[in-house]
């Protein structure tokens, strides 16, 4: 086969432009620091790199719904110590408003600390985190979830927790619903509650009680009911919800143990004729509820029984202290859970990149080298191209 001019020029000038592509790239590579330029480069390594690239992209996002969780739990957890450090102030306002010889000036100035507390503890219950959203309304997180309807504080939120994905396999609960927190607080000793008739007269108070045989207990209402004749006291128990007897007549001796249906109660003090005490089972009452009877009671006039109202919201506070403290010590369990996370989180963070620079970083050292050699193969071409094209019969004639 005839080899023309033209056929050499032609292909030396493609090899040419190949090997001057070469050098481009390799120039583009050290210029950049990316080795894939085109995914073509490394079709392998290109497709390894976007699949880690998103990988990484993900646990970026798990990164930042942690801090966002981390962010409202931090505001929670504040707040609930806030609310911890109120209710033991109306606990200690409590305490004083048992004192004896309480006359009418005192009783105005508990009353009016006391309101200022709950105003508080409302203002406690409707704080925000810092994008405006409700710390405790559930899923309606733009809902003021407490409401004062002049009867009560009524709760407008929901039961729901907000659930932040924290990791592919994890999710951490954001937020508390407030109803747990401030409204279903048990009263009594979270099995039954003993109570004091408003129609008593005397002096006698009945303690909070507790569970001797849980077996025998029926969950049924029942009274005591006193009888005061001829200087001599007794009472009868009643069970109110079916109407039977539990017992009659039974001497009265202040403060010894009175043992029913499973249940252990005392009553001390001296009560009047036909003074009636409750014992039901325990229900939900709201910390803000527990309050304003304590507020009601101080209302009262002089000289009224205080024994009975104080022992029983000093009763139901210490569960709304409870309850709080058990909210909080959650709180910071998903804390501590999202900070363990987050180191988790990190290092994969860094695995990733690690690969991702494996796959795509530029190899200096290598590449400076392979553009020399590619350089020296272009220079050599191109001299001999030189060469080549100047044999022809015309230059020796």
């Amino acid at each position: 086969m005839r080899i023309s001019s033209s056929m050499i020029f032609e292909s030396n000038v493609n090899a040419m432009g190949l090997m001057q592509a070469r050098v481009l790239q390799t120039q583009q590579q050290l210029a950049s620091g990316n080795r894939l330029i085109n995914p073509s480069d490394d079709p392998v390594a290109a497709a390894r790199a976007m699949s880690v690239t998103q990988a990484d992209a993900t646990n970026t996002q798990y990164s930042s719904n942690r801090d966002a969780a981390r962010s409202v739990l931090t505001v929670t957890d504040s707040t609930l110590q806030g609310v911890t450090a109120a209710i033991q102030n109306v606990q200690t306002l409590a305490i004083n408003a048992g004192h004896g010889s309480l006359d009418a000036t005192a009783r105005k100035s508990l009353v009016a600390n006391l309101t200022s507390s709950l105003q508080m503890l409302v203002g406690l219950a409707n704080s925000k985190d810092d994008k405006g959203n409700y710390l405790f309304a559930g899923y309606q997180s733009q809902t003021q979830p407490f409401v004062d309807t002049g009867t009560g504080i009524s709760y407008q939120g929901n039961d729901g927790q907000q659930m932040v994905q924290v990791s592919g396999s994890q999710q951490v609960a954001a937020s508390d619903s407030g109803a747990d927190i401030f409204m279903r607080v048990k009263n009594g000793n979270g099995t039954f509650d003993t109570n004091a008739a408003a129609a008593n007269t005397g002096s006698a108070s009945i303690s909070i009680g507790s569970v001797t045989n849980p077996a025998s207990l029926t969950g049924n209402n029942y009274s005591l009911t006193f009888n005061v004749t001829g200087g001599v006291t007794t009472y009868d128990i009643m069970n109110t919800t079916t109407g039977a007897a539990v017992s009659t007549g039974n001497h009265y001796v202040s403060g010894q143990a009175i043992n029913f249906d499973g249940m252990q109660t005392t009553i001390s003090g001296v009560p009047a004729n036909n003074d009636v005490f409750t014992v039901k089972p325990s229900t939900n009452e709201s910390v803000f509820t527990t309050i304003s009877n304590l507020i009601t009671a101080l209302n009262a006039p002089a000289g009224t029984n205080m024994t009975g109202s104080v022992n029983r919201a000093l009763n139901n506070l210490g569960n709304a202290l409870n309850n709080v403290l058990n909210t909080q010590a959650s709180v910071g369990v998903r804390q501590n859970q999202i900070d363990a996370i987050q180191v988790s989180g990190d290092t994969l963070g860094l695995q990733f990149k690690q690969t991702l620079s494996n796959l795509q970083d530029t190899d200096y050292t290598k590449t400076v080298i392979n553009l020399n050699q590619q350089n020296l193969a272009l220079q050599a071409a191109q001299m001999s191209f030189a060469k080549i094209s100047n044999l022809s019969l015309f230059t020796y004639l």
